[in-house]
């Protein structure tokens, strides 16, 4: 993507990064506009100092800019010290979604990429574990190959991100200032290990949508190119690859065979998809549209279907949406959590370590929403001093 800046790239020479000023900025979805008004400078100075004509700007302005967009100091002077490889960012929403926030996701992906670097030279993650795809492969035979290769058969999954997690790919939810950005799915590459990222929106709860979600992106995954520059494909090409995951995500979650005997004779009963969601996991509206791709229902019934669900107001949020529950990712939790705990590292010297080791500067609180820690896991707690004077004896 055009705006968003490698943080690969070095600057030996100069001590103020301006490229680090703009992946400030992209990180906290600021505007240079929004900055220069929130500093007290042009919008040009701004524009100046991200594009290294003005290489070392006041400290008085570069410590009002730190302080605004909440980064430390000395990130502004770092330079990233490993190399990460390219690749596209898929984004459910990416024809209807402002640039501004893809750039902000594409950001923290990167932030998070460097962590899970530093982490894996502690601890050996689970190897990528997924199958080669040949291309040109239908969605519904590669979630048939996906379901065959991790030993699901035919039955609901009940943990799609334990699933996904222990076959290797790192999933996290993420905080997002707009409802435009559902998910995404994201290829981490470094030195010799491969392995992708998948991001949810914390806006997020319901088990149903959080589960589709996660297993569109696998659709990208399994089927779609890694290198391919999204802002240029045209709006019809892009369509379809979004189809072809709905499809995928459809297939995978449920399963032609046991779909079709459990709907039996019902597919075009409203109240029945309800009792099949408690088990599936899936949303009803989802179910529908599968067992109209089944050839389960006609046209006709799968639009009185769905026109049922929009008088009954249950489109935007189904029944049973606020009762069915996922487990919240938690490969990075886990690993920060098993390195203190076996004292490897104290929150302090892995917030240090990251700034010394890989040139990321972050405060903790940072750190935790990256990685979905528990607010106050990385606060750095100072020795209590304890000063204890002797009682005098009495003298007799």
């Amino acid at each position: 993507m055009g705006d968003v800046i490698d943080i690969s790239k070095s600057i030996p020479d100069k001590q103020f990064n301006g490229d680090r000023l703009r992946i400030a900025r992209n990180y906290r979805g600021v505007t240079a506009g929004e900055l220069a008004d929130r500093v007290g400078v042009q919008r040009q100075t701004i524009s100046m100092y991200e594009n290294s004509k003005l290489n070392n700007p006041e400290i008085s302005n570069l410590k009002r800019i730190s302080d605004e967009l909440e980064f430390p100091l000395k990130f502004f002077m770092e330079d990233i010290k490993i190399e990460l490889g390219h690749s596209s960012t898929y984004f459910r929403s990416l024809l209807t979604t402002n640039k501004k926030y893809r750039t902000e996701q594409e950001t923290k992906v990167q932030f998070i990429s460097i962590i899970y670097k530093y982490l894996s030279e502690y601890l050996e993650f689970s190897p990528l574990n997924i199958p080669k795809i040949k291309q040109g492969t239908s969605p519904e035979d590669a979630a048939k190959i996906l379901r065959d290769y991790w030993n699901l058969g035919n039955k609901p999954i009940n943990n799609i991100i334990y699933l996904v997690e222990s076959n290797g790919i790192i999933v996290t939810d993420f905080d997002t200032t707009t409802g435009d950005v559902d998910a995404y799915s994201h290829k981490i590459e470094f030195e010799d290990v491969q392995t992708f990222l998948i991001g949810y929106s914390k806006n997020k709860t319901a088990a149903s949508r959080i589960h589709f979600d996660i297993a569109h992106e696998l659709g990208h995954i399994l089927l779609h190119d890694w290198n391919e520059d999204l802002e240029n494909i045209d709006k019809q090409e892009f369509k379809e690859i979004e189809q072809q995951a709905n499809d995928f995500a459809a297939a995978f979650l449920l399963p032609k065979e046991e779909f079709i005997s459990d709907v039996g004779g019902y597919a075009n009963k409203l109240s029945y998809y309800e009792e099949m969601k408690k088990r599936w996991k899936v949303s009803i509206a989802a179910m529908i549209r599968r067992s109209y791709k089944l050839n389960l229902i006609d046209n006709e019934e799968y639009q009185r279907l769905m026109r049922n669900m929009q008088k009954q107001g249950i489109r935007k949020v189904e029944p049973l949406d606020d009762i069915l529950a996922t487990a919240k990712p938690s490969l990075l939790i886990q690993a920060v959590n098993v390195l203190m705990q076996e004292e490897v590292f104290t929150a302090r010297e892995f917030i240090d370590e990251l700034s010394s080791d890989l040139g990321l500067s972050l405060y903790p609180n940072d750190v935790e929403k990256l990685l979905g820690l528990k607010a106050g896991t990385l606060k750095d707690e100072e020795p209590v001093v304890q000063i204890f004077v002797r009682k005098k004896e009495d003298e007799s």
